[in-house]
């Protein structure tokens, strides 16, 4: 593990792996590089892999005010630039997925590929005052009392049949600094990335999970179709796959990253 200055915050990210192409991985609204823990080994024998912890969150650097998803896409092309990263593969997971595609969007050329799985574009109409609501109440009375309700729409009780896996990630949701988890809750309110989305050059992968009422497979199969070429798919997890279903996702990450 590294950190590097990135607009005088402190960002945690970590680079290894074998192969000539370097894949970025871009991680969930409070969560940290240790959310590619499962998925790590499978992209790792292919590629070398950047994943890192976005401001705000895991070991980087606290926010003590807003977060915008402009600030978010140049962070990413920071961390490349000061790597000497000129092009990479990109992956994220739900928000991480948003911000991903904001930035192969606005950086055009510097994304290979791209694997989106529940991309955040803004809020779904149905959960905005929910997410507002909830960012006042964690900033409030802090993260363990909103764990229940967050995890029972984000992580459901049908993904829970690895109760040490469950257990390791809401114990790590927990620990999340409440400020900066309002912050982002509050970007994810005020985002609107349907534009970004609309100019996206780069071969794409748009994976819906069954398991998601936050970004239901409808609305992903939707967003899929507004990408030229896009492939969708779809799979039996839910609004953080990468950690519920790891070896899935790599299933069906790795074969569309590796094509040409």
């Amino acid at each position: 593990m590294d950190w590097m200055d990135v607009d005088g915050v402190s960002l945690r990210y970590e680079l290894a792996g074998d192969g000539a192409q370097t894949l970025i991985l871009v991680h969930e609204a409070g969560g940290a590089l240790e959310s590619w823990d499962e998925c790590l080994p499978a992209f790792q024998r292919h590629f070398r892999v950047l994943r890192y912890d976005q401001r705000g969150f895991g070991l980087s650097e606290k926010v003590p005010g807003p977060l915008s998803i402009d600030r978010m896409v140049e962070d990413i092309a920071d961390l490349l630039d000061g790597l000497s990263i000129p092009i990479c593969h990109a992956a994220g997971s739900a928000m991480g997925a948003g911000i991903a595609a904001a930035f192969a969007a606005r950086h055009p050329g510097r994304v290979g590929r791209l694997v989106l799985q529940s991309p955040a574009t803004g809020a779904n109409p149905q959960f905005r005052e929910m997410l507002l609501a909830r960012a006042d109440g964690i900033e409030r009375d802090g993260m363990r009392a909103h764990a229940a309700a967050s995890l029972d729409r984000s992580y459901p009780q049908v993904l829970r049949e690895d109760l040490a896996r469950y257990e390791r990630y809401r114990m790590r949701w927990i620990a999340n600094d409440p400020r900066s988890y309002a912050a982002i809750n509050r970007m994810g309110v005020a985002m609107q990335l349907e534009s970004d989305f609309a100019r996206i050059g780069c071969p794409t992968l748009v994976i819906g999970c069954r398991h998601d009422p936050l970004r239901p497979p409808q609305l992903m199969q939707a967003l899929a179709r507004t990408l030229p070429g896009a492939r969708y798919v779809e799979a039996n997890s839910g609004h953080f796959m990468a950690v519920q279903s790891p070896e899935r996702f790599a299933e069906l990450a790795l074969p569309f990253l590796l094509s040409s």
